[in-house]
């Protein structure tokens, strides 16, 4: 005869059994669903911490969802790092490309620089003109240097002019500081003349110029030296003619100055802080590009070793 008593509480018993075993499984469950999201915060933690080689996190690193070129340092220092190797290849120096010619006061192409070239510079500046010339160049993309007389750079602004018309692009030139014929002078009297702008053009633009012009093309041995010796290339020029009474007007001068016997190959054009050269600038330009002349980059002419 079956005990229908014992048979209920074995019944019971693997009830119980069963709702222990399902107890236990959902608490397994629960603890590692616990461990799992212990584990991903941690590892969301990570990805914005910085880790030390010994493990441990460095607290200085910004947590999760910082822009990663930003506070955290990282980007920051990539950009940096990239931004002063673009600085650094900006200042490199440019090969040289032309050099000059002492016999001729022309430029000749070194290697296989275009020899169908013309370098344009102003003298006497910067007077009353010297900016709107500047600015002219600097629309039509044209190079040029401007050799300075220390005279007209008795005052802040016009110091101030000069480092503008320098910050635009163009190289500053020493044109002595009077405007003094050496020859006449004794060699103190030189060295004032030279050095003198040297001093007044780093002042203003924290650079000695590289180029050096004398007035009247009146160089002398004492000069020559002095110029070396600062490092800056002696120029005269090729042609010029606006100071000449016929040629104080726009329209004669850029004809002349694009049609003259005397362009050549390396041609060194002198102009001036006037205002019938800033008139005639657009004119000139064109005039020799349309000619096929490339106008010649000051940072590609051989210097002297200083």
């Amino acid at each position: 005869m079956i005990d229908w008593k014992f048979e209920g509480r074995v019944d019971n018993m693997r009830k119980m059994k069963w709702l222990m075993y399902i107890a236990l499984a959902a608490l397994l469950l629960l603890g590692a669903c616990g461990d799992g999201s212990k584990d991903n915060s941690s590892a969301d933690a990570g990805e914005g911490e910085t880790v030390t080689a010994g493990g441990q996190a460095d607290d200085s690193a910004e947590g999760e969802g910082e822009d990663p070129e930003g506070e955290d340092g990282s980007g920051a220092e990539a950009d940096q790092e990239s931004g002063e190797e673009e600085a650094d290849a900006e200042e490199e120096p440019s090969e040289p490309l032309y050099e000059l010619n002492e016999a001729t006061w022309a430029f000749q192409p070194i290697g296989d620089a275009d020899p169908q070239a013309a370098l344009l510079t102003f003298d006497d500046a910067p007077d009353k003109h010297a900016l709107d010339i500047a600015k002219t160049l600097k629309e039509k993309d044209a190079p040029a240097i401007f050799f300075v007389n220390g005279h007209f750079l008795n005052t802040d602004e016009k110091k101030a002019l000069l480092k503008e018309i320098h910050d635009m692009g163009f190289p500053i030139g020493n044109h002595t500081m009077t405007h003094a014929n050496l020859k006449n002078l004794s060699e103190d009297e030189q060295r004032e003349e030279i050095l003198g702008v040297n001093e007044l053009v780093e002042e203003a633009i924290g650079e000695k110029p590289r180029f050096f012009r004398a007035p009247f093309g009146s160089n002398t041995d004492f000069s020559r030296q002095l110029a070396a010796d600062e490092g800056m290339l002696i120029m005269n020029w090729t042609y010029g003619y606006d100071w000449e009474k016929d040629y104080m007007d726009a329209t004669a001068l850029a004809d002349i100055m694009v049609n003259t016997e005397l362009l050549n190959n390396g041609a060194n054009l002198l102009m001036h802080d006037r205002e019938w050269t800033s008139e005639a600038l657009p004119q000139i330009i064109d005039g020799l590009r349309g000619k096929g002349y490339e106008l010649i980059d000051p940072a590609t002419i051989k210097l002297p070793e200083n």
